[in-house]
């Protein structure tokens, strides 16, 4: 109470979460969002696509479970590209209705026909954890961001960004295997 009375009444901490897309064959992050924490991970994925020029061409858009959705599955086979996405769980076919659900329920049958652990080497959704890998780059850059206006939080992303692409494109390592 003597707190509250001192310094005014803390409200629920929140945070910001960052959206990455990436070329895995480049390494350069291509489009990025930068949210609050009260957003979902699946409706940002269209305006992350919005964000690629219309005329560059996306092999595959490959997503955690949070992502299966229509309107992700629906985004990705606007742009041409093949969604690469596991089915939750419990996950029931669509209505082939549209070329989305049709997509989805392939995986669907494909993924109940050869396992999950099949089906992700054969896709290969290991590529996924390139993305992991940018968001611990972009942490070496700080756990915090200092800017508390939003508009600068964004601004103070984009220069990470701009600077781990940078970075990427000067060079990365090779590795080689020794015997």
């Amino acid at each position: 109470e003597w707190q509250a009375r001192k310094q005014g009444v803390q409200g629920r901490r929140q945070w910001r979460k960052v959206h990455l897309a990436t070329d895995t064959a480049t390494s350069d992050i291509r489009a990025v969002e930068f949210t609050s924490s009260s957003n979902g991970d699946s409706p940002i994925l269209p305006d992350l696509l919005d964000q690629i020029p219309e005329g560059e061409d996306i092999g595959s858009v490959t997503a955690d479970g949070a992502y299966d959705t229509r309107r992700c599955h629906t985004a990705i086979i606007d742009r041409h590209a093949t969604p690469i996405i596991p089915i939750r769980k419990n996950g029931r076919p669509w209505k082939e209705d549209c070329p989305a659900a049709i997509a989805r329920n392939e995986i669907l049958r494909a993924t109940r026909h050869y396992g999950r652990a099949f089906w992700k080497r054969w896709t290969v959704y290991h590529v996924r954890s390139r993305i992991e890998a940018k968001v611990r780059c972009l942490k070496a850059f700080g756990e915090r961001i200092n800017a508390r206006d939003p508009d600068r939080q964004t601004a103070e992303i984009q220069i990470c960004i701009a600077l781990m692409n940078r970075f990427s494109a000067l060079g990365t390592a090779e590795i080689v295997r020794v015997t």
